[in-house]
């Protein structure tokens, strides 16, 4: 029996010398609408899939494969009796190859388009035949990547498409089509918490390996948005590593939240080049400055041994003055929405720094985490959820919406600006998080304790080693203080300033101690624990 191979491509690479192969080897070729067109084009006879329905495309387009002729000769086993006699009695023709790649709903969806307009994107046909095919496989050849095309001819030449390779293609019908369900659920539901939790995430690269050298990694990006990561590109450099690129996500991250913070402020002084610098995934240093090169040598001097072998992200481009500064430590990499011919001159002295170009901001609503049987899923602590950049409460100052000045002492205008920089910054540093700030520049950073004296003394003293002999005069907690020690510490230090989120049974004892050494203190009502 003539053997019958379904061809229905949307994407046509390769499918020409596919087609062809099989049309020199006597097969006969099904094709629809568009495919069908090309391929006779192109001197591939075809048989329209209609004269094998006896039913003619119906309703735009939307019903061409969907009949019993089709499916019932995608599933029938040919090793069961029932199922060939069946076939013979209803006089079809069993098809032992498909080849099928879907609409681009993935990229209809980030196109702009209506609602209406985008559900037109949906394949439904498409993925259906894929389905029926790849159910049996042991019968039928299925295809979905033009990548297996030469695989699959070169078997066929042979005379052997082995099983196991058959399933492996079978397993990417399913691989594809149930990323691209999740693409559509997400559209259609428009939900952060549905009943099941599906991303499309589509492997981006391989790593050469893990957090370390033992563990096997894969970037996955998602398929249906054009992410941070996705759409950030690499002008020079290695390869990025596992731990690059969560640095980068954070450093990037940062940016893109001073950005909304500075657009946002009503009130206090804004604006300028913002800096931070990362190492282990945290922050180690970050400032603002009147030009790159500035806000780096601020950043750099908060801590200029952890920002050895750190990730740099700017704000803004990276110009020759800057790269020059940046050029003079070890750095893994600089990520910044440009860089300058002059800073890319620079740079390229060091061949194996990467540079990434960012061209989306970082607004992901939500981030997961695995969990052993599971995963974590939440909305992103967003710097509009700080209540920093709204319509003000009072505060001198304005723009900070649920900060209230708990203190006898009000901060004044320009202090609040310091709290609303180091708010930005303390987000993205490991808990327990302290950060002491002076001119919008993060002098001492305590991140990652176990208690809060330990993050405030860590922070207090690298401040003091930092300014010098000037004192910094704003301290910023990610949390509350469950007793008033911080600020008996912060005293000591000459801080002036505090900004928490309060919340502790304690709190009185802390703004008692705030009023007995004239310190003022605002409490934000929102934490940032970052575990």
């Amino acid at each position: 029996m003539k053997k019958r191979a379904l061809i229905s491509v949307y994407v046509k690479d390769g499918i020409l010398e596919l087609a062809g192969f099989l049309f020199a080897e006597g097969w006969e070729i099904l094709s629809t609408g568009g495919t069908a067109k090309y391929l006779t084009e192109n001197g591939i006879s075809v048989t329209d899939v209609s004269s094998v329905t006896g039913f003619p495309e119906c309703l735009d387009g939307r019903v061409k494969t969907l009949h019993p002729a089709i499916h019932a000769g995608l599933l029938a086993k040919r090793s069961d009796s029932s199922h060939t006699e069946t076939l013979k009695k209803l006089d079809i023709t069993p098809i032992d190859l498909v080849c099928v790649n879907l609409y681009p709903f993935f990229e209809k969806v980030q196109a702009g388009l209506s609602f209406d307009e985008t559900v037109e994107f949906i394949d439904i046909g498409g993925p259906t035949m894929l389905r029926s095919a790849a159910k049996n496989f042991q019968d039928v050849i299925v295809l979905t990547d033009p990548a297996d095309y030469p695989a699959v001819t070169e078997g066929l030449r042979s005379g052997t498409v082995s099983g196991e390779f058959r399933r492996k293609l079978a397993g990417k019908v399913f691989n594809l089509t149930s990323a691209y369900d999740a693409a559509v659920s997400r559209f259609m539901l428009d939900e952060d918490f549905p009943a099941y939790f599906s991303v499309p995430l589509k492997k981006g690269q391989a790593l050469r390996y893990g957090e370390n050298a033992h563990q096997n990694a894969a970037l996955y990006l998602t398929a249906d948005r054009t992410g941070a990561i996705g759409g950030m590109r690499q002008l020079q450099g290695k390869e990025l590593s596992y731990n690059n690129i969560r640095d980068l996500d954070v450093a990037w991250k940062a940016a893109s939240a001073y950005n909304r913070l500075n657009a946002a402020e009503s009130g206090a002084e804004g604006g300028g080049y913002f800096t931070v610098a990362l190492k282990h995934n945290t922050p180690c240093g970050a400032a603002v400055g009147a030009t790159a090169a500035d806000s780096y040598r601020k950043t750099y001097k908060c801590d200029p041994v952890s920002i050895y072998g750190g990730i740099i992200g700017c704000n803004g481009a990276i110009d020759g003055e800057a790269a020059r500064e940046m050029a003079q430590t070890f750095l893994e990499v600089i990520v910044a929405p440009g860089f300058t011919e002059e800073a890319l001159e620079v740079f390229s002295a060091k061949k194996n720094l990467r540079l990434m170009q960012a061209q989306v901001p970082a607004e992901e609503k939500l981030e997961f985490i695995s969990i052993d049987g599971g995963v974590l899923v939440q909305q992103r602590d967003a710097i509009e959820a700080a209540g920093i950049g709204q319509d003000g409460n009072g505060i001198p100052g304005g723009g900070h919406q649920g900060w209230r000045v708990v203190t006898k002492k009000s901060p004044t205008r320009e202090q609040i600006a310091e709290m609303a920089f180091g708010m930005t910054v303390a987000m993205f540093a490991k808990s327990n998080a302290i950060v002491v700030v002076k001119d919008r520049t993060a002098v001492g950073i305590g991140c990652g304790q176990t208690n809060r004296i330990w993050a405030a003394e860590q922070a207090l003293e690298r401040a003091k080693a930092v300014t010098a002999p000037e004192r910094a005069v704003v301290l910023v907690s990610d949390a509350f203080f469950p007793f008033s020690d911080c600020v008996e510490k912060a005293a000591e230090y000459g801080i002036k300033a505090i900004v928490q989120p309060g919340g502790s049974i304690r709190d009185q004892e802390s703004i008692d101690a705030c009023d007995r050494l004239g310190i003022s203190m605002i409490f934000t009502g929102v934490r940032h624990f970052k575990h």
